[in-house]
């Protein structure tokens, strides 16, 4: 695969941790942290083919409608992979950039992220973006009432001025976007970013979207023409 052939920005929807608990007759709990353990190697072979920017979808808003137990537990794993991996993560060049709304978290939660965050900020290799607490909607409606805060006239609220404030602010849209686990939705992901990338949708779960899968996928985006409605 060509240098040119890589897409800059990945953008995955990670889905299937459920599914793939009841299909190996396992807890839902350890389903979600044998997602979680699948994002390590995924990363690796990211920064070996020249990603710059990867995105995952961890949890969105609509999440919150999760039973208790479910949410707690996806807490408890983003603040053990935060701990557990930042040495791994600055040992790697990746940065760690959280999208969504970080007000709305427990303060024990948002605590560990913005520690996360902050050991990793010298990475420079592969920018991870990690969408928790996020919305698609709510990310275009706090952009646009940011434009309202910042003073813009109607007339000024165009395009730019959206996405200059969206959360991904100066980070490339994504050029490719992958679903697991068989569904075919965008399911709020990014909406706004997502307008011209490549979607890629495969049947595996999470847990199951090793690197070989991944390095799959890659190669299908190469083999496609993009044309940006031209």
């Amino acid at each position: 695969m060509e240098a040119t052939d890589v897409p800059r920005h990945v953008a995955i929807i990670m889905d299937g941790n459920r599914r793939w608990a009841r299909a190996h007759g396992v807890t839902e709990a350890e389903g979600h942290a044998a997602g979680v353990r699948a994002i390590r190697p995924l990363l690796h072979r990211a920064v070996e083919r020249g990603v710059g920017v990867l995105s995952l979808y961890a949890f969105s808003r609509e999440n919150w409608a999760r039973s208790a137990e479910e949410v707690r537990t996806l807490f408890e794993l983003l603040q053990s992979a935060i701990r557990d991996e930042t040495a791994e993560l600055r040992a790697q060049g990746v940065r760690v950039r959280l999208l969504g709304r970080l007000d709305e978290l427990p303060e024990e939660t948002r605590a560990s992220i913005l520690g996360g965050l902050d050991a990793t900020r010298e990475g420079d290799r592969l920018l991870l973006n990690v969408a928790f607490n996020y919305s698609g909607r709510s990310e275009i409606a706090d952009a646009a009432r940011r434009c309202v805060e910042d003073g813009l006239a109607p007339e000024q609220v165009d395009e730019a001025a959206i996405e200059a404030r969206l959360y991904t602010a100066g980070v490339p849209d994504p050029d490719l976007l992958i679903r697991t686990a068989g569904e075919a939705r965008l399911s709020n992901f990014l909406i706004w970013q997502a307008a011209y990338a490549e979607l890629y949708f495969s049947d595996l779960a999470w847990p199951d979207f090793g690197p070989d899968a991944f390095d799959e996928a890659l190669a299908e985006y190469a083999r496609r023409t993009r044309r940006f409605g031209r």
